[in-house]
C-alpha cells in the first residue's frame, strides 16, 4: 500500500475565519493502482494533492506514505518523498525560454542541488541526456526536442509536463485536471497516455478529472469529492445515479446544467 489516510482534515487560517478545505478522508491507495477522482471545483482536489505529494500536512488524522505517517518525516525525508511523487499541475509550470529537452532535464532539480541542475541542463550529462529523450519519445515529442516550450501547443505543453515528470523517474504520478483545457480529442489522448505511462512504469497513478465518462472508460477505480470530503468509492459500472446526483448537488439540490459534467451526464442518460 502507497497511500493511508485514515480521517485526513485540512484548515487554511486565514484573517477572518478558518477556512477547511478537507474534512475526515478516510482513503488507502494500493501500489500500481489507476484512480481518478471527481468534483466540482473548489471541493478540495488540489488541497488533496498537495497532501499526497508532501508540499502540504494535514491539520488532523494521518497520513502515510509507505507505511510512514508524514507528520513524523524529518525534512531530508519530506524531501525524498517529494522526489518519489511526480505532480502535473493544470498549469504546465514550463520554463518557456527551454527548449523541450531542457524542460525535461528540469525533473532532475529534486534529487539536486539547484547548482548542478543548472550545470545539467546546460551541459546534460550523457546518460541525463539518454534519459529526457527517453521521456520525449514516450510521450511524442522527440521531434519537438529543440522547440521552445511557448513554440508548443497547449496540448504538447501538457505532454511535456508529462515527460518532465518521468525524467523525475517517481513511484507515484498525480495529476490534477490535465485536460481541462483540452478538446475532447486531446483529452482522450492524454488520459490514455497517462495510463499507459503509468502501467508501462508500473506507477501509481491518481487523476482528477472534470469530464465523468473521462473516469468512467479509463480508470477502474473513481473516487468522489464533495465539500472536502470522500462522498464516494467505487469502481465505474456503479457511477451513476444517486453517486452523482449527490456529488454534483448545490446547497442540497440537484445541479443545474450549468455544471459541465452533471449537464454531460444527464445528456448522457437522455440518448
Amino acid at each position: 500500500m502507497i497511500y493511508s489516510l485514515h480521517s485526513v482534515s485540512k484548515l487554511f487560517p486565514q484573517r477572518r475565519q478558518t477556512v477547511q478545505a478537507l474534512s475526515g478522508v478516510t482513503l488507502n491507495v494500493n501500489r500500481g493502482e489507476q484512480i481518478a477522482l471527481l468534483g466540482q471545483s473548489g471541493t478540495g482536489k488540489t488541497t488533496l494533492f498537495r497532501l499526497l505529494n508532501g508540499t502540504l500536512r494535514p491539520t488532523a488524522g494521518s497520513l502515510l506514505f509507505d507505511g510512514r505517517d508524514t507528520a513524523s518525516l524529518s525534512g531530508s525525508e519530506l524531501r525524498t518523498m517529494r522526489c518519489r511523487v511526480g505532480t502535473i499541475y493544470q498549469q504546465h509550470n514550463l520554463v518557456p525560454s527551454l527548449t523541450a529537452l531542457e524542460n525535461t532535464l528540469c525533473g532532475a532539480l529534486g534529487r539536486m542541488s539547484l547548482l548542478s541542475t543548472v550545470r545539467g541542463i546546460v551541459r546534460p550529462a550523457k546518460a541525463d541526456s539518454e534519459f529526457a529523450m527517453h521521456a520525449l519519445e514516450l510521450v511524442g515529442l522527440a521531434d519537438k526536442r529543440s522547440a521552445r516550450a511557448d513554440e508548443l501547443s497547449g496540448g504538447q505543453q501538457q505532454r511535456l509536463a508529462a515527460a518532465r515528470v518521468l525524467m523525475q523517474s517517481p513511484d507515484v504520478i498525480l495529476a490534477d485536471e490535465p485536460t481541462a483545457s483540452l478538446d475532447p480529442e486531446l483529452a482522450e489522448s492524454m488520459t490514455s497516455l497517462l495510463i499507459r505511462l503509468a502501467r508501462d512504469g508500473r506507477k501509481t497513478l491518481i487523476v482528477a478529472v472534470h469530464k465523468v465518462d473521462l473516469a468512467t472508460r479509463h480508470f477502474p477505480r473513481v473516487l468522489g469529492l464533495r465539500a472536502g470530503g470522500l462522498s464516494f468509492d467505487a469502481p465505474p459500472s456503479e457511477v451513476r445515479g444517486d453517486l452523482l446526483n449527490t456529488l454534483y448537488a448545490r446547497d442540497g439540490k440537484a445541479g443545474d446544467e450549468r455544471d459541465g459534467d452533471r449537464f454531460q451526464y444527464k445528456l448522457r442518460c437522455a440518448r
